[in-house]
């Protein structure tokens, strides 16, 4: 059976949460990549941002519908959702648009578990950690191609 030590990509591109929007655009176009893992200046993990991450500066801003009774304004829907919404799609760093709770696997996580994560949890990119170290990233792509590999 393939783990994760197997299909992985060993050779990671990362950038630090002061990475410009716009070099993480053009490090995503020229690599073909669809995220990369954030690294603090020491190399750890802190956060992954994706290529839906930049899509999401781009989208209309959805403002929470609100109720009106004697004097009391009631939200039907989270205001803190158009916050996070409104700081993204302002960011000009990586730290203002990535995701910082990441889910990642170990290197003899098997294929089907991660197959599984990557879709009920629609990750497209899944750092490889060794204990709290980084090494390795799987994206869809990979899963893709190991597939058709076999």
């Amino acid at each position: 059976m393939l783990i994760a030590k197997n299909i992985m990509t060993k050779d990671v591109i990362t950038v630090q949460k002061e990475t410009s929007v716009t070099d993480l655009a053009k490090l995503l176009t020229d690599n073909k990549i669809s995220g990369v893992p954030v690294l603090s200046a020491d190399g750890e993990l802190m956060a992954v941002v994706t290529e839906n991450d930049l899509i999401d500066q781009s989208k209309k801003l959805h403002i929470p519908t609100v109720i009106t009774i004697l004097d009391s304004v009631f939200y039907l829907e989270n205001p803190d959702k158009m916050e996070s919404d409104m700081k993204k799609m302002a960011g000009t760093k990586v730290a203002d648009i990535c995701t910082d709770s990441v889910t990642t696997i170990a290197p003899d996580t098997p294929l089907d578990e991660i197959a599984t994560i990557m879709a009920e949890k629609n990750i497209h990119t899944l750092p490889v950690l060794d204990g709290s170290k980084l090494v390795g990233v799987i994206g869809k792509k990979d899963i893709i191609k190991t597939l058709m590999e076999s």
